[in-house]
């Protein structure tokens, strides 16, 4: 019988890095689902470096908030991973190329360290205890800062990428990637709060003042949000046609604008779709949760494997 575990899951997003101390046991599920005991953030530093520092100083912080000894760390990082090695190979927000994150956290802590890929473990954590679990071909994908999927197949959350941010649907616009037309340049938060600024000539706080702002009418960011619903249903499309999901599951916090951008990009996948089976679209239910469980559940099933 599998014995709860205690471990810190870290959560790095493009802005803020999330942090919790969670017990659980192997391969949890329904009725059975990690039981989060304290909780951080802060705010996020790019360079692998500045990461690693902000980490251990957060597991420190989480140690001394539980009577457990912590039994070891998970912790997930955008960008292209190499898991097996735990390295962050690039990310094109945050500025790493090959860094060594678990030799370095593990150094920095003295904890063993699993580590994956944000959006991934964020996807396990959906198929295992949220809004996919009937699901055996899905995409399940946050929209943040960047835009990534977990990809769902056969009930596995598999070892690719997912890069549906970086895939190029026809605009013009630049991505901090290098790249121009890329979905994420249009449909990221930060893209859609910085496009709509330069558009009304004003500074907003996030998509969310932008969601705000188009339900109180306004045209500027009617028209913002429009395109960016038209690059995340052209990029749905390619990964319809590609992989046929049963659904495609949305969450990170653009997904919490809910009918306000389900609405419209369902209608927008309906003009688009020509052969291709249109995936159901549902909203996550773990929101900005799934990252640190997920962290958490690579955590406990590298205990439990070994």
């Amino acid at each position: 019988m599998a014995r709860t575990r205690h471990v810190i899951a870290v959560d790095v997003g493009g802005t803020e890095t999330k942090a919790a101390l969670i017990s659980g046991v192997g391969d949890a599920g329904p009725g059975r689902p990690p039981t989060t005991l304290a909780q951080r953030r802060r705010p996020t530093r790019p360079t692998g470096d500045a990461v690693v520092e902000d980490v251990a100083a957060l597991v420190a912080d989480l140690r001394a908030a539980g009577p457990h000894p912590v039994d070891a760390v998970g912790l997930v990082v955008p960008g292209i991973v190499d898991e097996p090695t735990g390295t962050g190979v690039y990310s094109a927000n945050l500025g790493w190329r090959d860094y060594p994150f678990t030799k370095n956290l593990e150094a920095a802590t003295g904890a063993r360290v699993a580590f994956g890929h944000d959006v991934r473990a964020g996807g396990l954590a959906e198929l295992r205890l949220g809004n996919a679990r009937d699901l055996r071909n899905a995409v399940i994908m946050p929209i943040g800062t960047g835009i990534a999927a977990a990809l769902v197949v056969d009930h596995r959350v598999i070892d690719a990428p997912g890069e549906i941010g970086h895939v190029d649907v026809g605009h013009p616009d630049p991505c901090g990637c290098g790249q121009t037309g890329c979905v994420e340049a249009r449909a990221g938060s930060a893209a859609i709060a910085r496009r709509y600024g330069e558009r009304a000539n004003t500074r907003v706080s996030g998509a969310a003042e932008v969601a705000a702002r188009l339900r109180a009418g306004d045209p500027d960011a009617a028209i913002t949000w429009h395109e960016a619903v038209d690059a995340l249903a052209k990029g749905i499309l390619l990964v319809a046609a590609l992989l046929g999901p049963e659904a495609v599951v949305l969450g990170g916090g653009l997904a919490l604008a809910g009918p306000l951008l389900t609405d419209p990009l369902t209608r927008r996948l309906d003009e688009l779709v020509t052969f291709q089976r249109r995936p159901e679209l549902r909203l996550a239910a773990l929101g900005d949760e799934a990252g640190c469980l997920g962290a958490a559940l690579l955590a406990i099933n590298m205990l439990e494997e070994t």
